[in-house]
């Protein structure tokens, strides 16, 4: 199959609005929100108008803090068309993330709702951007963040040092759509469009530059996995900032001409809900999702019979847990990806007509247009079937690279153009894959991707802690949870609860340490270096997990 398109994602949905314009787009069952593809269309082109307007056009960084609401997708879909590159920021975040993520994204402009749990950005900002109170709008003159020109509230209310949504919209309709049109027409599928911040190993986040080429291609291949057509209706509970849920859920959509029914934030019944009344035909989810749907007390009342398929990605999948969502579910059809968000993200899927075994044990076959390889990561020599290697992948899907780290990108991408994932995994005789275990020390915490060196960096800022190692530890809801031992400097009287409530004010809540172990010295190799393995061994001693059951995991990664 070649590859689907040449055409950025602006004009690709220009593509679809012109074909199906009356067809249901966006819908919103619990605001009663139904935008069709044209009426999505206006929209967009008037914030794509204003933004134009107060300076922000192509190459231009946009950040958006937000969960999923609808105007999430109209940024999306309007820094596309004016060739802005949006980058994404995870909701969760708090001012510590956020300050670096403005900083070493260049970002021009940040968009932004009110709050999110216990995350007042309103405020954050307030904080970080104290200019903002007392400058013009759109020409922000910030100390701390030279680049950030404007800041944006997604909604109706009016902040100092603000653009309201309303007002945003009421000039865009007053604007002229003349420079837009010809600034559509003229961009590339080789421009970066999309930044999504990823943990690294070097205890920062790292952006990665994701194209149209790259994601549009993407999410049509992963539609194709899953038999879309234009007549089906995808639920879509995953978030919009990550992979999940702007590639494998609105792109693979939009590349089907179908329809996209959003759920604003995760939560069992309204899920369900969503999925009777709008007659769903796919559910996304990661397994935790699926359990929480599935193990609701209000289940038997929901109509799920609409349902065929779907992905259940992030982190492995229990088989009891993809037998109920076929049975009780009637997701019959239902797949498993894998890949990284450096990949566009996927590059393996099970298909719909994949036996059960199948798609309960392995994460499918290579994606078409996109070369996959087992290698032994000592000799970079292929793997025979059955002998775990380090998954490699090439083709349109790889990432431009990681922004303004030259460094990290040519430790991912090799001379030959290879992604390296740092992930273990087999290739049976069929072309079928199976992830193994992690070369990194990367914990996947209900499919959201930490690195413990980001948490180790921010550990050694609390007083009274003079050494930090996180480890991943075993847990039943999430597969994995954070665990730091910590070495405290003489005289100190830190405690646990010290350590988790320190790191909560200042971190999202999915990485802050579940379990505080505190050691007087860390586990070391002949030659000094820290054996992680044993610090995972200890963890679950100290929680009084079995070891044999998690021993493949541990020989992975010694």
């Amino acid at each position: 199959m070649a590859l689907h398109s040449d055409l950025t994602i602006g004009q690709y949905f220009e593509q679809q609005v012109a074909a199906d314009p009356d067809r249901d787009f966006i819908v919103y069952p619990d605001r009663d929100l139904r935008w069709t593809y044209s009426e999505f269309d206006h929209r967009v082109d008037r914030l794509a108008n204003s933004l134009l307007a107060i300076g922000i056009g192509r190459g231009d960084h946009v950040g958006i803090w937000a969960r999923n609401v609808p105007d999430w997708l109209t940024f999306m879909f309007a820094t596309a068309k004016i060739g802005a590159v949006l980058v994404t920021v995870n909701p969760v975040y708090k001012a510590h993330e956020l300050a670096y993520v403005i900083k070493q994204s260049d970002m021009k402009a940040l968009a932004i709702i009110d709050a999110f749990r216990d995350v007042d950005y309103v405020q954050i900002l307030r904080d970080l951007v104290p200019e903002a109170a007392t400058q013009q709008r759109g020409h922000l003159n910030s100390a701390e963040f030279p680049k950030l020109k404007s800041l944006i509230y997604m909604g109706p209310e009016k902040h100092r040092g603000f653009y309201s949504m309303p007002e945003l919209l009421l000039l865009g309709e007053h604007t002229s759509d003349d420079a837009l049109r010809e600034l559509t027409a003229n961009l590339d599928a080789d421009d970066v469009i999309n930044m999504q911040y990823t943990s690294g190993t070097t205890g920062f986040p790292k952006g990665v530059q994701l194209t149209s080429r790259n994601i549009l291609n993407n999410g049509f291949y992963i539609g194709e996995r899953q038999k879309f057509t234009a007549e089906d209706r995808l639920c879509l509970p995953a978030p919009l900032f990550h992979c999940f849920g702007c590639v494998l859920g609105v792109l693979a959509i939009l590349t089907h001409g179908a329809t996209l029914v959003m759920v604003e934030s995760f939560d069992p019944v309204i899920v369900l809900a969503a999925v009777q009344k709008e007659r769903c035909t796919a559910l996304y989810g990661v397994p935790t999702m699926f359990i929480a749907e599935l193990a609701h007390p209000m289940f038997d009342m929901f109509d799920l019979t609409s349902l065929r398929t779907g992905i259940m990605a992030g982190s492995p999948c229990p088989i009891d847990t993809m037998k109920q969502v076929i049975d009780k579910m009637h997701a019959s059809e239902i797949t498993i990806a894998y890949g990284l968000t450096e990949a566009s993200p996927v590059f393996t899927q099970t298909s719909t007509d994949d036996t059960m075994e199948r798609r309960c044990e392995t994460v499918g076959t290579s994606m078409p247009e996109i070369e996959v390889r087992v290698v032994d990561p000592d000799t970079g020599e292929d793997c025979a079937p059955g002998v775990p290697g380090e998954l490699l992948c090439r083709g349109y899907n790889v990432m431009k690279g990681y922004y303004n780290m030259p460094e990290a990108t040519a430790n991912a991408i090799d001379r030959d153009g290879w992604l390296h994932s740092g992930d273990l995994g087999t290739i049976d005789e069929h072309g079928y894959y199976r992830i193994t275990g992690r070369i990194k020390d990367m914990i996947i915490r209900g499919g959201e991707n930490i690195y413990p060196r980001e948490i180790e960096e921010f550990l050694y800022t609390m007083p009274g802690i003079e050494d930090a190692q996180v480890v991943g530890v075993p847990d039943a809801k999430y597969g994995e949870v954070v665990g730091a031992f910590v070495r405290l400097s003489a005289g100190s009287d830190v405690a646990e609860s010290d350590v988790q409530e320190f790191a909560r004010a200042r971190m999202a809540r999915y990485k802050c340490p579940k379990y505080v172990w505190f050691v007087d010295e860390f586990p070391m190799t002949a030659s000094g270096k820290i054996q992680k393995y044993r610090l995972r061994d200890m963890a679950k001693e100290n929680l009084g997990v079995n070891l044999s059951v998690f021993a493949g995991e541990n020989d992975a990664n010694r």
